[in-house]
């Protein structure tokens, strides 16, 4: 007969599927470091032999990696996502950058409509609080920091929508932004009209959330993306502008 007797699952296996589950989820990211082997074993009540043999069995998967000296790592499993020579392709083309723009605008406004519908009140206290790091970052007029709180609150409301092919493809994407491969997001917050404009809009995108508004949500980031996009055709313009005011310019000082 074909049967055989159950046999209870192997410590290694359930830390394996546990930390599997943890980087599906987007818990665990890319690069993030797990605690030291005596810390981890502790908190998830297995021997150190059993959790060592399931670091092995997730680094051959490719979803941790050891770097000598340094610790146990996530692996960058994002990195496949895009071929090198496609993402070079997205950065010498400007057209890439508003099909980016549009392809956000979709995703980001389902995840908004189903973070205010399938989102825990956790999560929409976590989206709050960046809203609020970001109301507070706004007086210091630090671009960088706040072009970080900015992909902070779209994850975020990606995360509550808790769909987790769109949460890695949407990770994968802004990987791709914060590398200045489609945009650079902190001249967005170089002028004046146009940080206060992205605050507002923000704010209008949380405020439906915490309303558990769906389709104001959606439509709160759908707008929010239109302006993006019209901004940033201004900041186009206004650099060939200043290109072609450049050459008369040397052309009179030098007649």
């Amino acid at each position: 007969m074909p049967f055989q007797k159950i046999q209870s699952e192997k410590l290694a296996q359930s830390v394996v599927k546990q930390v599997e589950l943890l980087i599906l989820r987007g818990i665990l990211r890319p690069g993030e470091r797990l605690p030291a082997e005596r810390d981890l074993a502790e908190r998830m009540g297995v021997s150190r032999p059993s959790l060592r043999e399931a670091i092995g069995e997730l680094s051959e998967k490719g979803l941790l990696e050891t770097r000598a000296g340094a610790g146990v790592y996530v692996a960058d499993v994002l990195g496949s996502a895009f071929s090198p020579a496609l993402v070079k392709l997205f950065g010498d083309h400007d057209e890439a950058v508003f099909d980016y723009i549009a392809f956000r605008r979709d995703m980001e406004g389902l995840a908004a409509q189903r973070a205010a519908t399938v989102g825990s009140d956790t999560d929409l206290r976590v989206i709050n609080t960046i809203f609020e790091k970001m109301e507070a970052a706004h007086p210091k007029r630090n671009p960088s920091d706040e072009a970080r709180l900015d992909a902070e609150f779209h994850l975020s409301i990606i995360e509550a929508s808790h769909n987790v092919v769109m949460l890695h493809m949407m990770r994968s994407m802004f990987d791709l932004l914060r590398e200045g491969v489609f945009y650079n997001r902190s001249v967005m917050f170089k002028q004046r009209t146009n940080r206060a404009d992205l605050l507002d809009q923000h704010r209008a995108i949380n405020d439906a959330l915490q309303a558990r508004a769906p389709q104001q949500a959606q439509a709160a980031v759908m707008a929010h993306l239109t302006y993006v996009e019209g901004a940033l055709k201004d900041q186009q313009k206004f650099e060939k502008n200043e290109e072609i005011a450049k050459l008369r310019f040397d052309h009179e000082q030098k007649r």
